[in-house]
């Protein structure tokens, strides 16, 4: 069985709170794009074992630290007698970019042992597990434009429809550690929530829905700086850094001329692609 766990943009994503427990409480939008890893699972013989192997995009570190392999043993502590399976991820989305590639690639493996295994998990219980794996996953669960709260993972739907707007991804291929990004970020909890913002049409973001990394990022990578103002030179209706990596988007109304070097490009969707 074979699944496609896709990628996500944040419109805006405010830093509001540093919590007791080391975390930040955030809100940020989620809004699902099509750029998307392949992932393939097979059932063999035996029970409680797991093969993963990787191609595309390097993939670092020991197979044990990939998040598809923790997923697969995060399942194993509660159902002892899951049956043993080999899986593949070809990876299309690069790390470190801010696009939730990681993520997606947990909560698709979660989603995909559940069905292709028959675990009867619900919802409720594939969010809980992929809060396990981390902040981002559940969003991947559900899958749909979303508000989010807390670490990413109290999500509320929201009606968004992208659609009518050409998606630009611009990534340099720099990878930007979580920690790195979030140096000299300064939490707010004084302004207007994002839950209102979301009201406004993309013709109003510009100016109000604004990623609190991207001053710590930009100031550390002037490159990325760069790209954000050229998306806005050639006409984008709002463009931004998505989550604390380097991956600038841009949404245009009508299809841009850009001159950026072949190797930045990532993604670029016509309208009809971007529905939700």
């Amino acid at each position: 069985m074979i699944v496609f766990p896709n990628c996500k943009i944040n419109l805006g994503l405010q830093v509001r709170r540093r919590r007791a427990d080391g975390y930040h409480d955030l809100e940020t939008i989620f809004y699902p794009v099509p750029l998307a890893d392949a992932l393939e699972l097979v059932q063999v013989e035996g029970h409680g074992t797991i093969e993963f192997s990787a191609s595309g995009r390097a993939v670092e570190g020991a197979p044990e630290s990939n998040i598809c392999y923790k997923a697969y043993r995060l399942l194993l502590q509660h159902f002892p007698d899951l049956p043993a399976v080999r899986l593949h991820l070809h990876k299309v989305v690069p790390t470190g970019a801010g696009l939730g590639g990681g993520s997606a690639d947990g909560a698709f493996t979660l989603t995909l042992l559940n069905r292709k295994l028959q675990l009867g998990l619900s919802e409720a219980q594939l969010l809980d597990y992929a809060l396990q794996l981390g902040s981002d996953c559940p969003f991947f669960i559900r899958n749909s434009p979303s508000f989010a709260q807390g670490r990413g993972e109290a999500l509320e739907p929201l009606s968004l429809d992208l659609s009518a707007y050409t998606l630009v991804i611009v990534h340099p291929g720099i990878h930007i550690p979580t920690a790195a990004a979030f140096k000299g970020v300064q939490p707010n909890d004084d302004r207007p929530s994002l839950r209102t913002l979301a009201t406004l049409a993309p013709a109003g973001w510009k100016g109000a829905l604004e990623n609190d990394f991207e001053p710590s990022v930009f100031a550390q990578y002037p490159e990325i700086a760069g790209i954000k103002e050229a998306l806005y030179e050639a006409g984008a209706t709002y463009a931004s850094l998505t989550g604390s990596g380097s991956a600038v988007y841009g949404l245009f109304q009508d299809p841009p001329f850009l001159s950026f070097p072949d190797r930045y490009f990532l993604y670029r969707s016509d309208a009809a692609h971007l529905s939700a």
